[in-house]
Parts: C-alpha cells; sequence; structure tokens
C-alpha cells in the first residue's frame, strides 16, 4: 500500500498566526448536471494521509455511499464515496482515499484525483450561503483578489460524515449530573460556527444549560455582531461585557477564523472583561499553544459537550472571583 503521510501541526500552526489557510485541492470527476470537474478542497490538519488502491471489503447492507472497509495501518477505517455524496461522476480507478482524523474519529473518502496543496488567507474563503445542499462549508478564492479567480468548494466533512453514517452522531448535553451554569442577569454566549451540523449540537447543548445565546455563522459575523451590541451598551450607560458574557467560537470559519477573531477581542478595549473559548475538531498541542497565545481562555475539543460545559462553567466561575 503506498500512501502519503501529512505533516501534523505543529509544522502548521504558523500558518494560522500569519492568517493562511492551508486547502489539500482534489477532483471528483465529472458533475452530473453540468459534466464540469470542480475543484474540492479540504483542510490539511484534517488529512492523515493519502492511500493509494487500498483493498476495500464490501460490507452486508452497510449505509448508502460507504464502500467498505478498509484495513490501513492496522486499523479497520469506513470508506465513504465521495463522487456520489457530492453528485459526481467518478473518471478514474485510482481509488484514492484521503485519511481523516477530525473530533476524534478516523475515517476515509474516495476521490478521484488529487491536485495540489495551496495556501490561502483566509479573507479569501467565502461563506457559501447554503451552497451544495448543506455540503458546502466555504468557497475558497484561490487566486485571492485577481480578477476570474479559480474557485474551490471546501466541503463540510462533519455534515458528510452524518448524512452518510448517522451512527457516528455526536452526543447531546443533557446537564444531567452537572454544576450549573449561570450568566449575569441581562447577558447571553455569543457563538460562532459555520457548519449546520456543529451549530445543532451546540445549541442543544446551550439549551440543556439554560443560559441565553446568539448563534451566528463565522468570524466576520461575530466581529460584527459584538460592535452592534458594543454600540447598544453604550446606549444604556454599559459595557459589551454586560451583554455579552462569553463568546464560544469554531476554527475554520470563512470570511475571518477562529484565531483572528479572538487575537481582535482580546486586543479591543471595546471587548474588555469578555472571556472567549475556542473549539475545534482540529484537535492539538500546537493548536491548543497558539489559541492561547491569542488569548483564549479555553480550548475545547469539537462534539465534547460535556467538556465544553465544563470549560463554559469553569470560565465564568473564574470571572467571578
Amino acid at each position: 500500500m503506498n500512501s502519503t503521510p501529512f505533516a501534523k501541526s505543529q509544522d502548521k500552526a504558523p500558518l494560522a498566526a500569519e492568517g493562511k489557510y492551508e486547502l489539500l485541492l482534489f477532483r471528483l470527476g465529472d458533475d452530473a448536471q453540468t459534466h464540469q470537474r470542480e475543484l474540492f478542497g479540504i483542510n490539511v490538519f484534517k488529512v492523515r494521509e493519502i492511500v493509494v488502491a487500498p483493498h476495500i471489503t464490501r460490507i452486508v447492507n452497510a449505509p448508502e455511499y460507504t464502500v467498505g472497509l478498509a484495513d490501513i495501518r492496522g486499523q479497520l477505517i469506513p470508506v465513504i464515496d465521495l463522487p456520489r455524496v457530492s453528485g459526481c461522476i467518478a473518471q478514474s480507478n485510482s481509488g484514492i482515499v484521503l485519511v481523516t482524523e477530525f473530533a476524534r474519529t478516523t475515517q476515509a473518502f474516495l476521490v478521484d484525483e488529487v491536485m495540489e496543496i495551496v495556501q490561502i488567507e483566509w479573507r479569501h474563503l467565502l461563506a457559501s450561503d447554503g451552497a451544495g445542499a448543506g455540503l458546502v462549508s466555504g468557497i475558497a478564492r484561490l487566486d485571492g483578489d485577481a480578477e476570474n479567480s479559480r474557485l474551490a468548494q471546501v466541503l463540510d466533512v462533519e455534515q458528510i460524515l452524518r448524512n452518510v453514517l448517522p451512527s457516528t452522531d455526536m452526543p447531546l448535553d443533557d446537564g444531567k449530573g452537572s454544576a450549573e451554569v449561570s450568566l449575569p442577569p441581562g447577558s447571553e454566549i455569543l457563538f460562532a460556527d459555520d457548519s449546520a451540523v456543529a451549530r445543532l449540537i451546540i445549541e442543544e447543548g446551550l439549551k440543556s444549560m439554560n443560559v441565553k445565546f446568539e448563534v451566528v455563522k463565522n468570524g466576520k459575523e461575530a466581529w460584527d455582531r459584538l460592535g452592534a451590541m458594543h454600540t447598544l451598551a453604550q446606549s444604556e450607560g454599559k459595557l459589551a461585557r454586560d451583554k455579552v458574557a462569553l463568546v464560544l467560537t469554531d476554527l475554520e470559519m470563512p470570511e475571518m477564523d477562529g484565531f483572528t477573531l479572538t487575537r481582535n477581542i482580546k486586543q479591543d478595549p471595546r471587548f474588555a472583561g469578555i472571556p472567549v473559548i475556542i473549539y475545534s475538531s482540529l484537535t492539538g498541542t500546537a493548536s491548543e499553544k497558539h489559541a492561547n497565545s491569542v488569548g483564549a481562555d479555553a480550548y475545547v475539543a469539537k462534539f465534547e459537550p460535556k467538556e465544553l460545559r465544563e470549560a463554559i462553567r469553569n470560565t465564568m466561575s473564574s470571572l467571578r472571583r
């Protein structure tokens, strides 16, 4: 079995500090309607390795779009037919799969052709505005501000995984047996995430905590909303922190990533005293260290609702001391 392993986050963490995003580009074959071969992308952080032509064992009564299981480095990994999921017709029989790791799960995605790795600025990752039936989390302008830039669709792999393998649904937090979470009167939690499935899980978790919250879809929206809440607070003779008890933010988001959002909040005196918790499927020491370097108050693995509850409770408790 031939494979190309990927360097892990120690090598790539500096990119976030520079406002850069590294994307693995690939094709999934011909679009079933337009017959064009579009470019797709996934964050390199999520890719463990690229494996060529593994033996895939077909599983009886497997979920639709699941090709089967592959034994990769002694681990049985489900292989998902990404061209079919995306409405494409593969044109090669290469059997290339991307082995991915995120949200503490491992899975492989069959693709038609791997192209290249590119670096773009976060501001060139634009919101998809519901394109791709919810399976696309963003549109990347690969040539920056150049006119007629090449575009790549960044797939929402969390949503795809949830659709294809419902058994991997992330646990919800029912709040049982957990210490109470309380916010200052009149305040709320502002949270930002571009993934619909992530927003659903976080919303359910916050509802179980009986706290008031507001949802936005990316860091830019969160930044704009914070500015508006500061203006409202001023008109009432209050501070922004009287309106926003805490900010929760994902890392990978169009227009403004979570690192940039956190840094902006921590460096702006208007938002002094507002804690920020980063939650992400990109777990790892380097990511956590960089979260600390931009001033985050906590870093939590995505889809671990009990850990998130405890992080919120501990963060709010520390403010009252």
